[in-house]
């Protein structure tokens, strides 16, 4: 457990050992580095801090995009004591003793308390439940962090109590901002002096996924294993930077998987092979299962582009077939092949839409029963004396008018693309036959 002291005494220590990103943390919200969409001057956290008059912040968004930093900064912008646990490692029994001691300091001192919980989503129901009456009695100002959707892994009582903030990745200006301030900090390389190319920024910037804790931790490194030259200076050139980042790794948590499998499909079903490619190329990077990917590219064959042409999901089902029998990194030429097939196939949902529709009537209405002629005669409730079965093939055309469902209703509606097209055209012959019988 750690409180604001013990930050200060870490910060006047040895420094040597402790990261970059952590040795020139901002002090106030000034020296913070994005998210003006929530800390612009008039904003509601703005205000809230300013008036001094929040009781819970739950921060979501991905890594290394400032929450930590935040929480401290509310805390020392209020004069409130700063007690910081994380959800990995504390217990029920660690957030009790901190609100003991928020408790204790109201009483003594009249000081408020910010307890901050970092990954707030690791905590399980029971361990967030302890914290409702304390923030409703205002023992302690509650702020957590996490990178998942609060609406699904945070209580709703602890949501419903809270102010959400999204914070958002920083884009490459804050990035290269705040890599340039690391260079000219007091805190940053004290002991060294520091060159940073304008080009070796870009390259950090561009490939740190908006996460500044990975952008510092790449400067750093890149700081430390680099020489001085002649004039004592140590030069972190574009050469310098590439090296200390071998393979960009990407954000691929839960929301990320979902997310980007979602636009993978959406892209696929507007007709876009270079986007829908890309998304592709971020699922394979982040290592995402070749068979999840396949599995997706077999149901979309089938519920975007169905009948509008059949081909694509035998050609999905042979590249899902393909890649489990040929794996990486081979497997991403197959997959290429059926996202750009599909993609740019002509689209129909019309089987889908129709087998819903029919789920829809058979869950909410009353069954229909079966014609007596569709029934199976050597069933129990077959009555030879209805209308009898009348066999297609004995037609001239191969078809007779006859009931097969008992009520008029039209579920397949097939579109005037593609394949279906013909499918149309067929339907309309049937049902000419079927007028003129």
């Amino acid at each position: 457990m750690d409180s604001l002291f013990d930050h200060t005494q870490a910060h006047a220590g040895s420094q040597s050992n402790v990261p970059l990103a952590a040795r020139i943390r901002p002090q106030n919200l000034d020296e913070f580095i994005g998210q003006g969409h929530i800390l612009n001057p008039g904003s509601l956290l703005r205000r809230a801090i300013e008036a001094d008059c929040f009781t819970s912040i739950i921060f979501t968004g991905p890594p290394g995009v400032g929450k930590t930093s935040l929480a401290g900064i509310i805390a020392s912008s209020t004069s409130s004591d700063f007690i910081s646990l994380s959800a990995l490692s504390a217990s029920v029994a660690d957030v009790r003793e901190a609100i003991a001691k928020a408790i204790e300091s109201r009483r003594f001192s009249g000081r408020k308390t910010v307890l901050f919980i970092d990954e707030l989503h690791r905590f399980n129901k029971a361990q967030q439940d302890s914290l409702l009456k304390d923030i409703e009695n205002g023992n302690i100002r509650f702020i957590g962090a996490t990178t998942h959707n609060p609406q699904f892994y945070i209580i709703p009582p602890l949501v419903s109590r809270s102010q959400v903030f999204n914070l958002q990745s920083l884009d490459e200006v804050d990035i290269q901002a705040l890599l340039n301030r690391a260079v000219e900090h007091a805190q940053g390389f004290a002991d060294k002096q520091v060159e940073l190319q304008s080009n070796a920024a870009e390259f950090l910037a561009s490939i740190c996924e908006g996460d500044a804790r990975k952008a510092l931790g790449a400067l750093e490194l890149a700081v430390l294993t680099t020489k001085e030259n002649n004039d004592g200076l140590i030069v972190v050139d574009l050469e310098t930077a590439e090296q200390c980042i071998q393979k960009k790794a990407v954000n691929y948590d839960d929301d990320a998987h979902y997310d980007t499998a979602s636009a993978f499909i959406k892209s696929m079903r507007g007709s876009d092979p270079d986007a829908a490619v890309y998304w592709l190329a971020k699922m394979l990077h982040a290592g995402e299962d070749i068979r999840f990917i396949a599995r997706r590219i077999v149901i979309f064959a089938s519920e975007d582009i169905g009948n509008a042409d059949p081909r694509a999901l035998m050609l999905a089902t042979s590249a899902m077939h393909a890649v489990d029998f040929v794996g990486m990194p081979e497997a991403r030429i197959i997959l290429s092949q059926a996202v750009t097939y599909c993609a740019t196939a002509p689209k129909s949902n019309a089987a889908y839409m129709a087998v819903n529709e029919a789920l829809a009537d058979v869950a909410s209405g009353r069954l229909k029963p079966v014609p007596m002629h569709l029934r199976d005669p050597h069933s129990s409730g077959y009555n030879p004396s209805g209308a009898d079965y009348v066999y297609p093939h004995n037609s001239t055309e191969g078809f007779v008018k006859q009931d097969y469902l008992g009520a008029e209703k039209n579920y397949y509606k097939p579109v005037d693309r593609g394949y279906e097209k013909q499918i149309q055209e067929r339907m309309s012959y049937w049902e000419a036959i079927r007028e003129r019988n």
